[in-house]
């Protein structure tokens, strides 16, 4: 267990240490398995921190995830990537997204995604889970 936490920040971190653009942002993803997420913008990385929401302590799960931005525009960006999730359902996920910036300043916005949660154990299992939100980035994109 502490070594998948070290190699979760691990990996973070590496993704955090490029120079250039990045910006804090957090967001909140409704879905069967609702999450609050914080994550660090960067060019064509997006790595988050998720906790998730509408659960007892005891069935708490966090989750890493480190999407690509695939396609990145002004208004909008697709991404796909990958994450691991500790807790309740632990395993590896495969999300792809999308986020929207509707607005004139481009901090609040939509977004919508797709994951593939399967576990790790002795018996594989999937679980296919969408989930739609908003989003709050604290600069505005340059």
């Amino acid at each position: 267990m502490k070594k998948r936490i070290f190699l979760l920040v691990l990996l973070t971190s590496l993704f955090i240490a490029k120079e250039g653009f990045s910006q804090i942002n957090v967001s909140y993803h409704q879905s069967n398995l609702p999450f609050l997420a914080v994550g660090y913008e960067f060019s064509k990385w997006t790595p988050e921190f998720r906790l998730s929401t509408d659960v007892f302590t005891e069935d708490m799960s966090a989750e890493v995830v480190v999407p690509y931005k695939i396609i990145r525009k002004e208004d909008y960006y697709l991404d796909a990537g990958l994450g691991l999730r500790l807790g309740e359902f632990s395993g590896v996920l495969l999300p792809v997204g999308l986020s929207v910036f509707p607005f004139e300043k481009k901090q609040f916005g939509f977004h919508t995604e797709a994951a593939l949660l399967t576990n790790i154990g002795s018996e594989v299992d999937m679980i296919f889970r969408g989930s739609w939100g908003i989003t709050f980035r604290f600069r505005e994109r340059q």
